[in-house]
């Protein structure tokens, strides 16, 4: 009785994904360091080509798509060149936001690779990696840079939530999900990455797949759950977050509201095609 109990757990480890949505930012201290007094910028100019070329942000969905079935083999190219060239960097000479926007350009960049190499797919969890399945896209390793071994994961977790504690950096990951935060059709640049950040959160909370108040009901997407030590402490704390970025009439609307908050995420590829 007691291996068929060991053999049932060890099944359920390996068919359960190991990414966790609320996954707690835990700070990977080596990457703590950044330098502002260096001037130095990185070049982004590769990734935003082929983000111009093959990000569609006028899709009846309102959602930003990917054509990532027409990326030609040039492109996949290019692209591998770029993310080769970023991990050769030591982030951590660079200036505080030099290195945010260099993370988040990682981040999109590798995440786009995995789903290009895997494509076509419907919905991203469907994407395994290694023996019996056990691993999701966002744990395995995905490059290396400064001679660390990298995840999507590490990324998001381990350096820039836990390192920038601002929750407007959640709305520059892009996982390719529906539900995601856009992926913008331009690359982060360390000038302008705060900006690009506060407009990518109002347009992801003035979406309805960001937040929705209908006919009484209070419908956001469950980042706003999994990741709630990014956002607010209550609910309540959390609506005013809504309110601020919300468009001015929705705003009202939604602090004069008082009830329960229903949470829901769609994992469907944010494809074109």
């Amino acid at each position: 009785m007691g291996k068929l109990i060991t053999a049932i757990a060890c099944l359920i480890l390996w068919c359960t994904p190991l990414h966790a949505n609320n996954t707690p930012a835990e700070l990977w201290d080596f990457w703590a360091a950044h330098n502002d007094a260096n001037p130095d910028r990185i070049d982004h100019s590769a990734w935003d080509e082929l983000l111009n070329r093959y990000v569609v942000t006028n899709h009846e969905s309102g959602i930003n798509r990917f054509r990532y079935g027409d990326m030609s083999k040039a492109d996949r190219s290019k692209l591998d060149d770029y993310i080769e060239r970023l991990s050769e960097l030591d982030p951590r000479v660079f200036s505080n936001n030099e290195q945010l926007a260099y993370w988040l350009n990682l981040y999109n960049a590798l995440t786009v690779r995995q789903i290009a190499e895997h494509y076509p797919v419907k919905d991203l969890r469907d994407l395994k990696f290694g023996r019996f399945s056990r691993h999701d896209f966002w744990s395995v390793e995905a490059t290396k840079v400064a001679r660390q071994s990298i995840s999507l994961s590490d990324i998001e977790h381990r350096i820039l939530r836990p390192i920038w504690k601002d929750h407007r950096v959640r709305f520059g990951i892009a996982c390719g999900a529906l539900s995601c935060p856009n992926l913008q059709p331009n690359a982060f640049t360390g000038e302008t990455v705060r900006a690009e950040l506060y407009a990518a959160a109002r347009e992801y909370i003035n979406h309805t797949r960001g937040v929705q108040l209908e006919n009484g009901q209070l419908t956001v997407s469950s980042l706003f759950d999994w990741y709630r030590e990014d956002f607010a402490p209550d609910d309540k704390t959390l609506v005013k977050l809504f309110a601020h970025y919300k468009d001015d009439l929705s705003a009202l609307y939604l602090l004069g509201f008082d009830g329960d908050i229903k949470y829901n995420y769609n994992w469907a590829l944010n494809s074109a095609e």
